[in-house]
């Protein structure tokens, strides 16, 4: 269930009405200043004109900010773009989980599927909001990422396991004996288990 009902009664606020208004204008530049709760609902009304990129100060912010607009919009239609959680001179490389969830989402921007998943994290549709913290938008961004095309496989499909070991060694998997970390993925005969980047757990496919 959302609460996209309450979308449009904010929508019919004089002031919101013209600032929309002048949105689908053409205006490329609004100055707004609204009390924090109007935020997601004023973001959710010019989602219904195109894509927003909803930019906040802090990561905390824009993990509620996503909350807040999956409710009004559907958890589908927000993804969240995380930054990277090493700075540019440390000879850290940033977890697997986040730069899969930078990939997906990027993904996404470029080429979305025709509908996407009840899932936020693995739906591939059209987005209608991307929330990003700002330190995501300011750290490197290399062009290309989103052409990267994913390892996908269907419940029903048949394939060749050793296409699906260069598929996954090709998308810079590591093979292991046993699966512990995002971003491994280990063989037995005809079975094999994944831990894809934007899971919770790794999956096992036969």
């Amino acid at each position: 269930m959302t609460l996209s009902r309450l979308t449009g009664l904010v929508a019919t606020d004089p002031t919101v009405a013209s600032v929309l208004t002048d949105r689908a204008a053409g205006l490329d530049t609004l100055g707004i200043q609204a009390p924090e709760p109007l935020r997601p609902f004023l973001t959710a009304a010019l989602a219904e004109q195109a894509t927003v990129v909803a930019v906040t100060a802090t990561a905390r912010e824009a993990e509620d900010l996503t909350v807040q607009l999956g409710e009004l919009l559907g958890a589908e239609a927000v993804a969240y773009y995380p930054a990277w959680e090493t700075l540019p001179h440390e000879r850290l490389s940033p977890r697997s989980d986040t730069v899969g969830r930078r990939l997906a989402v990027l993904r996404r921007l470029v080429h979305p599927t025709a509908a996407g998943a009840l899932d936020s994290e693995t739906a591939s549709g059209p987005l209608r909001v991307v929330v990003a913290p700002i330190r995501s938008l300011l750290q490197p961004q290399v062009r290309g990422l989103a052409d990267l095309v994913p390892v996908e496989l269907h419940r029903g499909d048949e394939i060749s396991p050793d296409q699906v070991v260069i598929d996954l060694a090709g998308a810079a998997y590591s093979r292991v004996d046993l699966v512990e970390r995002r971003g491994e993925f280990a063989v037995r005969g005809g079975i094999i288990d994944v831990f894809p980047p934007t899971e919770e757990h790794p999956l096992r496919i036969e």
